[in-house]
């Protein structure tokens, strides 16, 4: 039993951490607090991948029974405090199962018409800009910056997929 509990803890404490890092990731004032508008990738960057309806309901205030996230009027942003029991519950629940490696590679293959192995931002861009959730400008940057080899100034697909799916995810 003292086993089960001590495995539970250290899995609570994993989960926050992993949260933690993300978070501060896009807290740019350091003060425990980020933009509604980053929500999504950071949600993302923890690999859950709601849709954009699901996002909207994450953020949006809802009944007191539901553990939802609240923004701070009129500022916009979202206190980690908020933030932490929330995402916390939704990796706990495997809420939003994150898309599998291979799933991943053949969206990026069938993109890569010509077989390079590669694409070039403002292709990427074009892409994801399309559909019936467009990527914002916000996510489209932050993509990018992770994305995108500052050598060659490509996105080696292989290599972004690899660092998208979660370990132990393969």
């Amino acid at each position: 039993m003292a086993d089960d509990l001590e495995r539970a803890e250290i899995i609570v404490t994993e989960v926050h951490k992993k949260i933690n890092d993300a978070f501060e990731v896009f807290d740019h004032d350091l003060n425990k607090t980020v933009d509604v508008r980053e929500i999504g990738a950071i949600v993302r960057s923890l690999g859950c991948f709601p849709t954009e309806a699901e996002l909207l309901d994450i953020i949006d205030e809802r009944p007191p029974n539901v553990l939802l996230l609240k923004v701070e009027e009129p500022s916009g942003f979202i206190c980690f405090e908020r933030f932490l029991p929330t995402m916390s519950k939704i990796l706990m629940e495997h809420k939003f199962r994150p898309i599998p490696e291979d799933m991943l590679l053949t969206a990026f293959e069938v993109l890569d018409r010509q077989k390079k192995g590669h694409l070039e931002p403002d292709e990427l861009t074009d892409y994801m800009r399309q559909g019936n959730e467009p990527f914002t400008h916000l996510e489209m940057e932050e993509m990018l910056s992770s994305a995108v080899d500052p050598d060659s100034n490509l996105i080696y697909y292989k290599d972004f997929v690899n660092t998208m799916v979660l370990d132990g995810e393969r």
